[in-house]
């Protein structure tokens, strides 16, 4: 799996979300994250069948969302994100939120999923140490990925720890915290001394820390200057000054469907 790739939340399915996976493919990314609920999986399609690119040479991402998964449609829901993308396959298949009551079976279809080779790989997306420690109990098939929301203003630090500890790769939505450290003081310092901006500075912070990273933008100089962090490394002092910036802040939301449930 690269350690750079496109999200796609939020971009609408269209023109625009078609025209950001066709920039970024053309920049050189090469790995692709949507999901059902992000409805542009046939954006992203039509993006994967024009770019030119081999189809395994790309790394390509979807989730099952909540609904599904309390209606036990798994299999149902897996078929017709193929179907919008009009692949045979995804790279990689998530359980976007552990929704109570589902994840441990929701896990196990998953399982049947990845036997039919319709995805090379399968993992999970906003589980916490506790799911993690429930699907250990009940299935010998790590997660290949755990998928958090993690930047320098937002770095579970145990939870990534746990991950590394059983061979559960990292990968970081919301890897700009939509801009929140664009003006922090240390990040525009870091800033000028490696003659990056900001937002490069953050991405190759975790890059350097083997988290991979899947930043949103629809401006195609955005996406060009996101993948421009693999020429620089930052000085192990300043990793960990970024380190002390983490103050736990979250700019993605629980979903409504799990906002009054503990999880």
């Amino acid at each position: 799996m690269p350690l750079l790739g496109l999200g796609v939340y939020k971009l609408p399915d269209d023109v625009q979300a078609e025209a950001a996976v066709t920039s970024a493919i053309s920049s050189g990314y090469r790995m692709i994250d949507t999901a059902s609920v992000y409805k542009n999986e046939e954006s992203v399609g039509r993006a994967i069948a024009k770019c030119g690119v081999p189809r395994k040479d790309l790394f390509i991402t979807s989730k099952i969302w909540n609904t599904a998964q309390r209606l036990g449609d798994v299999q149902g829901a897996f078929s017709r994100s193929l179907d919008r993308l009009k692949l045979s396959y995804v790279d990689l298949y998530l359980i976007h939120w552990p929704v109570p009551g589902c994840y441990l079976s929701t896990w196990k279809e998953l399982e049947n999923i990845l036997e039919s080779g319709r995805a090379l790989s399968i993992g999970v997306s906003n589980f916490d140490i506790r799911h993690l420690e429930e699907l250990r109990k009940v299935s010998g098939i790590i997660p290949a990925v755990n998928q958090i929301e993690c930047h320098p203003l937002c770095f579970p630090s145990e939870l990534i720890e746990y991950c590394r500890a059983f061979g559960i790769q990292v990968q970081a939505y919301s890897p700009l915290a939509r801009g929140a450290y664009f003006d922090n003081d240390v990040m525009c310092v870091l800033g000028t001394k490696y003659a990056r901006t900001p937002a490069q500075i953050g991405l190759r912070w975790a890059v350097q820390k083997g988290i991979s990273v899947i930043p949103k933008s629809i401006n195609p100089e955005r996406i060009r200057s996101n993948s421009d962090i693999f020429d620089f490394n930052i000085e192990e002092e300043d990793m960990a000054i970024i380190d002390t910036l983490n103050e736990n802040l979250h700019v993605s939301h629980v979903p409504e469907d799990l906002r009054d449930i503990q999880f």
